[in-house]
């Protein structure tokens, strides 16, 4: 078994397959071993890194649930593994012997560049990414961290004694960023500087660090960087004797800033480059291919050099690109030629080794593409780097395709934004023009949101940061509706194609024939991309115009397949549509027809498939909803959005006007709705379900009345007749949720199977979910909760499949119910919790309580009562506010009554147990529930007769008590038993057990 904690907790098996660890806890647990391995760690220590303040109460117990779960997801992967986590006095040890740490430091002290490059490159990320912050793991991880800092070091070393300045001097600029008081990177960064030709700016990196220390620490560089400092300002030949095999002629320009973003990219390249005779970086206008593809070349190492020759200063189809390069190599009279340029070109390279960059081969594409090829064929030492927004077409030509940096995550996660390409690129550049500009809390939303309406393109992202420092970044995104007047600069050395914009996108524009101008303005109208069969019939144009501007890079083709244009590129579109209308009222159409078709197919076994199609084009659908789709086509939209848990969203759709029949269809929807966000159910609701007396949006509204809690108007109101039978398996649905609400085992389990059955046929998996829900809950009354939490876990896999929320939410909350149920209260609380943040973010009321519910019985099982009391007493308010109980207030405030015994206050207890009894008329379950809750702060005499009542109950309904049930069942026992003693306690329960529940109720007030 081989273990990684140089990055996020890895686990894989000897043959490399990954070993799944399930659970957070289970997790920090292997870490904790792992920061350990190989010696015994107390059982102490680990319930104290585990859980801290917050243990559980029986600690030792939960401990061991966690290694038992660990041991048997290592032996599941690989069978005998168990025995890895030995049971040692007083604790546990990890027999690891497999360790990327352990590797790592057996090639650390190495001095050759390979094995110090296979230590680094066993680093996936930071040393125990996912538990750093804890106690048990920071000592190693700050130790491994400085490991990993000195063997770059070492590396950077290396490398420079073997000449590779200019790599060595990119290489550490960010490492210099991140270590910024490191002296030891600094001497290395700086003499890598020096030796790759530039001195200046290794004299300002040396100001910068001593202006640094002054001003943090009060400190002044050390020795070895004061002399170096001397040696640079005098120099010193010493400074600058690389080997003679790193010394090339060529003819790149010098970088004057640092190329940010593309280190991977870089590592590419490098080994490419060598590898094939033509490489050719093709991309949008500013993406970066020459700064790309001159950092590249500089790598490089040639007899006859690396030479980049920029063609952009030709006129468009221009042919004499030969007379370009021979400029460059200085080869105008170049003895004893004849012929044309491109001749005399190749009888000059015919025995030269070189590498040709050749920039910008757009515009000329033709001559670029006729001379390369003769290069190819007659000059065998000639490797060329092409750059153009279009491949060159040749036989043997390798294409690398340059996109825009990588976009910020979570934009309130700053260190995530700053991990970001894009937002590093955009930061520095901003940075170099403001010096008070900060990436912090502030900014960083703001820079994540420019990033990526700029779709992380440098040369967009460079022009932006021109304008920081007189409008801010938040000045900037707010203005980037109006982007080819902002994104300007007046940088005097900047070609004029890239001092605006618009100069840049235009550049590909003017090369386009009229039809392909026409296809890529009539794109513009479609938001996040779009399919071929959109494009096709939405533009009016066959796909191979489509391809065309797919390889000008002017449309992102992306898996699906799908066509997209960069925000830049589909608003300079627009701006040059001359048929919007037509193509408007086509993209209108086609959506709408898109919408119309997958309606009926999201209820049956192509549910999956046509959830990802909308899914994929929702803000297209959203856009044809806005130029005139209509009711009709929010009509038809409705039950996706519902899948989706969209609610607000099909709310404000379903507000158009459409004809009488559409205004007919769409207001049970309406009001259907309106119920599930929380409004209140209106006196007219039979003469709504009229308009519909049968169909989908009947059971639709019942349903929500259900939801609302209004569980005997919902029986009325469910559809007697149906259209179809997937209405027929819905209301059966529905019917099964009454019967459990009401404890009917039987219509409960008849209705359940039937809803089960009937969605199985139809191949509609969000039916079987909802059936599912009851299913469960039929086996939880049996007392089978091990059936009903496989049942909800199959459930919530096929709602995670289906990306459903709404179902996810719920099953995550039925899981959570049954967590609590069998005394595992931490898991009960991490399910809720995920249940709880997704039901708040849908805006569904009834998903919110019950999320909350399991949140707040957990927290009083767990011991946590201000906690549990605040959530309970948050749901039992609003429940006793409701015109209609709920079915779930009964319960809420037996837990309530629990916790307030628990706290000290017995007869508030009382009064909820008994306020609970009173509102469970119709469930004889949750009157159990509150009979037993009684018996807990009832005189011992009649605590004892209550007991006895409930347990015939149990009995006559076949409820049997869950573990914690029991938990509270055996508590009240032994309360009465230690009053009573043993023999009249067995007497008064089975005087009680000759009683219903009403008469144990009424003996004991």
């Amino acid at each position: 078994m081989r273990f990684g904690i140089l990055g996020p907790l890895a686990v894989t098996t000897a043959d490399g397959e990954p070993v799944v660890v399930p659970g957070a806890k289970v997790r920090m647990l292997l870490a904790d071993l792992l920061a350990h391995r190989n010696t015994v760690v107390s059982a102490d220590r680990l319930i104290e890194d585990l859980w801290g303040d917050d243990a559980p109460a029986n600690p030792a117990g939960a401990l061991q649930v966690r290694v038992s779960q660990l041991r048997k997801a290592l032996n599941d992967a690989e069978p005998g593994a168990r025995d890895l986590i030995e049971s040692r006095p007083p604790g546990y040890r990890l027999r690891a012997d497999d360790v990327d740490a352990d590797r790592f430091a057996a090639l650390a002290d190495a001095a050759d560049v390979d094995r110090l490059g296979a230590a680094l490159a066993l680093w996936r990320g930071q040393a125990y990414a996912d538990v750093a912050d804890q106690e048990f793991a920071r000592a190693e991880a700050t130790r491994l961290t400085e490991q990993r800092l000195l063997v770059h070091e070492r590396l950077a070393a290396a490398r420079l004694a073997r000449g590779e300045h200019d790599l060595v001097a990119a290489e550490l600029a960010e490492l210099v960023d991140l270590h910024p008081l490191r002296e030891g990177l600094r001497v290395l960064h700086m003499r890598a500087l020096y030796a790759a030709g530039r001195q200046a700016d290794a004299l300002d990196s040396y100001a910068g660090l001593r202006e640094r220390l002054a001003d943090e620490l009060g400190l002044d560089p050390g020795p070895e960087l004061a002399a170096l400092y001397r040696q640079i300002l005098e120099q010193d030949p010493a400074l600058t004797a690389p080997p003679k095999s790193a010394i090339v002629r060529n003819s790149l320009p010098a970088q004057l800033d640092e190329l940010i973003g593309r280190a991977e990219a870089l590592t590419e390249l490098r080994a490419l480059i060598p590898a094939v005779r033509l490489l050719t970086l093709v991309g949008p206008g500013g993406v970066g291919k020459t700064r790309l593809a001159a950092a590249a070349a500089a790598e490089q190492v040639h007899p006859d050099g690396v030479h980049l020759v920029e063609l952009a200063p030709l006129p468009p189809a221009d042919p004499r690109v030969a007379e370009q390069v021979l400029g460059v190599l200085g080869l105008h009279e170049a003895p004893g030629t004849t012929g044309s340029a491109t001749d005399r070109l190749v009888t000059a390279l015919r025995h030269r080794e070189m590498l040709l960059v050749l920039d910008n081969c757009e515009h000329v594409i033709a001559a670029a593409a006729a001379l390369v090829g003769r290069l190819l064929r007659d000059a065998p030492g000639v490797r060329v780097l092409a750059t153009s927004r279009e491949p060159l077409l040749l036989t043997g030509e390798q294409v690398w395709e340059v996109g825009p940096l990588a976009l910020p995550g979570d934009p309130a996660d700053v260190d995530a934004v700053r991990r970001s390409a894009a937002a590093r690129l955009f930061s520095a550049r901003a940075a170099a023009q403001h010096r008070g500009f900060r990436l912090d809390e502030q900014t960083a939303p703001a820079v994540a949101q420019l990033c990526r309406r700029l779709d992380g393109l440098p040369l967009a992202l460079e022009l932006a940061a021109t304008r920081v420092r007189a409008l801010g970044v938040q000045g900037v995104v707010d203005r980037l509706d109006d982007r080819f007047e902002l994104l300007t600069t007046r940088q005097r050395d900047v070609p004029e194609r890239q001092r605006t914009l618009t100069a840049v996108i235009a550049w590909s524009w003017d090369l386009l024939d009229p039809q392909d101008r026409a296809v890529l303005a009539r794109l513009s109208v479609f938001r996040d991309g779009c399919t071929p069969e959109a494009a096709e019939q939405v533009c009016d144009a066959g796909l191979d115009a489509v391809d065309r501007l797919v390889e000008r890079s002017l449309v992102v083709a992306e898996p699906g397949p799908r066509y997209r244009l960069l925000e830049s590129i589909a608003e300079f579109g627009a701006a040059r549509l001359t048929d919007a209308a037509a193509v408007r009222s086509r993209h209108t159409g086609y959506f709408r027809s898109l919408a119309e078709h997958a309606d009926p197919l999201l209820r049956g076994p192509e549910q999956q498939r046509w959830l990802a199609i909308l899914d994929a084009e929702r803000a297209n659908l959203q856009a044809a909803l806005t130029h005139g789709g209509g009711l009709r086509m929010a009509l038809a939209l409705t039950w996706y959005w519902v899948l989706r848990g969209r609610l607000s969203e099909a709310r404000t759709a379903l507000a158009l006007t459409g004809t009488a029949d559409e205004e007919r269809l769409a207001t049970p929807w309406r009001l259907g709705l309106a119920l599930l966000q929380g409004e209140r159910v209106p006196d007219n609701v039979r003469d709504v379900l009229a308009l519909d007396p049968a169909g989908r949006s009947a059971w639709f509204v019942a349903d929500a009345v259900m939801d609302r809690g209004d569980l005997a108007l919902a029986a009325e109101l469910l559809p007697e007749q149906y259209d179809d039978a997937w209405t027929e398996a819905a209301v059966l649905a529905s019917r099964a949720m009454l019967a459990h609400a009401a404890g009917d085992l039987s219509a409960l389990e008849a209705t359940a199977t039937r809803s089960d059955a009937l969605f199985a046929e139809l191949g509609d998996r969000w039916g079987r979910l909802r059936a599912s829900d009851w299913l469960g809950g039929l086996a939880e009354f049996r007392g089978q909760p091990e059936r009903a939490a496989a049942l909800h876990r199959e459930g919530l896999r096929w709602a995670t499949e289906l990306s459903l929320s709404p179902q996810v939410g719920a099953k995550l909350s039925w899981l959570a119910w049954l967590a609590v149920q069998r005394l595992d209260h931490e898991t009960a609380r991490e399910l809720a919790e995920r249940a709880y943040r997704l039901a708040v973010g849908q805006g569904a009321p009834t998903a919110v309580v019950f999320a909350e519910m399991s949140l707040g019985i957990a927290a009083r099982r767990s011991g946590r009562l201000e906690q549990a009391v605040t959530h309970l007493t948050r749901i039992a308010d609003q429940g006793r506010v409701e015109p209609n109980p709920p079915p779930y207030l009964p319960m809420i405030l037996v837990e309530l009554a629990y916790a307030r015994e628990l706290q000290g206050d017995p007869a508030a207890a009382r009064a909820l147990h008994m306020e609970a009894y009173e509102s469970a008329i119709g469930s004889t379950r949750d009157g159990i529930g509150a009979v037993e809750g009684m018996a807990t702060v009832a005189e011992p005499a009649v605590a004892a007769r209550l007991l006895g009542a409930a347990a015939t109950a149990r009995e006559q309904n076949f409820a049997p008590a869950a573990p914690a049930e029991q938990d509270e069942l055996d508590r009240a026992a032994r309360r009465a038993v230690a009053a009573l003693g043993q023999e009249r306690f067995d007497e008064l329960v089975a005087e009680g057990a000759k009683l219903s529940l009403a008469q144990a109720v009424a003996f004991g007030r």
